[in-house]
C-alpha cells in the first residue's frame, strides 16, 4: 500500500494550506516557525511511504518549482522520481521546473527534516502565493496529486 501524506503551511490565505485541504482530507499543516516545524514533524507518524510538501514562493507566477535538495547541517536529496512528477505536470499544461539550489527559509527547513524522517521519500513543490496562483493551477495540481 502506498500511503501518501500531503503537507502545507498553516494560514487561511496560504495557497499551500488551500491546496492540501483540497487534495486530502487528512493533510497536515505545519506551523510557520522554525521551532514549530521541527516539533510538528517530530510528532508525525512515520507510517507514510511518501510525503508531498507544498511551500510558497512569492516570486513564482503560475508556475511551480520542484526542489531536488534541502540543505541544513547536511545536503539531503529526494529519492523520488522528480522528473516523472515534472512530466506529469507538463502533460496537463502546468509550467514547472526542477531546482537543485536549496532555499534557506521555512520550506527548506521543513523539507530537510522530512527528508531525514521519511528516508528521503519526500518532494517539496513550491507554488505561487495566493495572489499569483490561478484557479487552473490549483485544479491541475489537485488532479496530479490526488
Amino acid at each position: 500500500m502506498n500511503r501518501k501524506l500531503y503537507i502545507g503551511f498553516k494560514g487561511k490565505n496560504n495557497a499551500s494550506c488551500i491546496l492540501v485541504k483540497r487534495i486530502s482530507s487528512d493533510g497536515y499543516l505545519l506551523t510557520n516557525s522554525f521551532n514549530g516545524i521541527k516539533r510538528d514533524i517530530e510528532s508525525l507518524s512515520d507510517s507514510y511511504d511518501c510525503v508531498v510538501l507544498f511551500g510558497i514562493d512569492k516570486n513564482l507566477i503560475d508556475t511551480v518549482r520542484i526542489e531536488e535538495v534541502a540543505e541544513k547541517e547536511t545536503k539531503e536529496f529526494s529519492v523520488l522520481n522528480l522528473k516523472k512528477i515534472s512530466a506529469q505536470l507538463d502533460e496537463i499544461g502546468i509550467s514547472n521546473y526542477l531546482s537543485d539550489k536549496p532555499t534557506h527559509y521555512l520550506c527548506n527547513d521543513a523539507y530537510w527534516h522530512l527528508l531525514r524522517k521519511f528516508n528521503r521519500n519526500v518532494v517539496l513543490i513550491h507554488i505561487p502565493s495566493i495572489k499569483n496562483i490561478s484557479r487552473n493551477l490549483i485544479e491541475g495540481l489537485s488532479m496530479v496529486f490526488r
